[in-house]
């Protein structure tokens, strides 16, 4: 299942959204080199995330494998400051595309809830979350994590408290059968955070990189914590499916 649109109107121009897109894309293209190897395997290894590099658990000069020829060394110094670069870096074409693509859907309504600086600080704290949980969930691992997708996780699961009766168009692709599908986002996103905790499961002690599920699961569970305290209620009210209840239904008070 992807998502293709959903079917809530904006009233703010989405400028926060707009920059995060843009950034990625910047640092893909001037600091990736458009996936080139040798920029690619150095900004990885430079900023992306390393749980192992950053807690000690490895020593310093170690030469970690990602793949036939390349590798990365353990600084001499954690990075700490990884725990946000990594979230600017992708690892290939269908990473930064999947992840800017659905940043574009939901991320624009999220930020029509809170405002631009508000949407700024809860992306970036989702994102520090979603780093968190990846480190927690593998403190030994010296495979870098790169991707905008645990705070874009933290986008979606604050979209999930916030609209969860609006309807997202989904492309289904089973086997030679393509069609499109619209249901409610509460089930679509609701179904991509069990597949991340099945995933998370599945992949406890495991070794070697992939997806990294516990910062999807991580990113999902602070941004469904912290739209309470982020949200605006002036903001919200102007959406005519927010909420989990039609409007009609809610009890008024004085």
């Amino acid at each position: 299942m992807f998502p293709l649109k959903d079917e809530n109107p904006h009233f703010l121009t989405p400028v926060i959204t707009y920059a995060l897109i843009a950034a990625n894309a910047a640092a893909w293209v001037l600091v990736q080199g458009l996936g080139a190897e040798a920029p690619l395997v150095r900004s990885v290894c430079q900023l992306g995330l390393i749980p192992g590099e950053l807690l000690g658990q490895l020593a310093p000069g170690t030469s970690v494998p990602l793949g036939p020829g390349s590798a990365c060394v353990i600084a001499e110094q954690p990075g700490w400051h990884t725990m946000v670069t990594s979230m600017f870096l992708h690892g290939g074409w269908m990473h930064i595309l999947g992840n800017m693509w659905f940043l574009w859907v939901f991320g624009n309504n999220v930020e029509d809830s809170m405002g631009h600086t508000r949407f700024a600080c809860f992306y970036l704290l989702c994102g520090i979350a979603a780093s968190a949980a990846q480190i927690v969930s593998n403190p030994d691992s010296g495979v870098p994590m790169v991707g905008a997708s645990g705070a874009i996780g933290g986008v979606m699961g604050a979209y999930i408290v916030l609209y969860p009766r609006v309807r997202v168009h989904l492309l289904l692709v089973l086997g030679f059968y393509v069609t499109t599908v619209a249901v409610p986002a509460m089930f679509m996103l609701g179904y991509w955070f069990v597949i991340q905790l099945v995933g998370g499961a599945a992949s406890l002690g495991a070794a070697g990189g992939g997806v990294a599920f516990w910062a999807h699961v991580g990113g999902f569970a602070a941004g469904v914590l912290l739209i309470v305290p982020f949200r605006q209620r002036a903001l919200v009210d102007r959406h005519p499916l927010h909420g989990w209840r039609p409007r009609a239904h809610r009890s008024r008070g004085r």
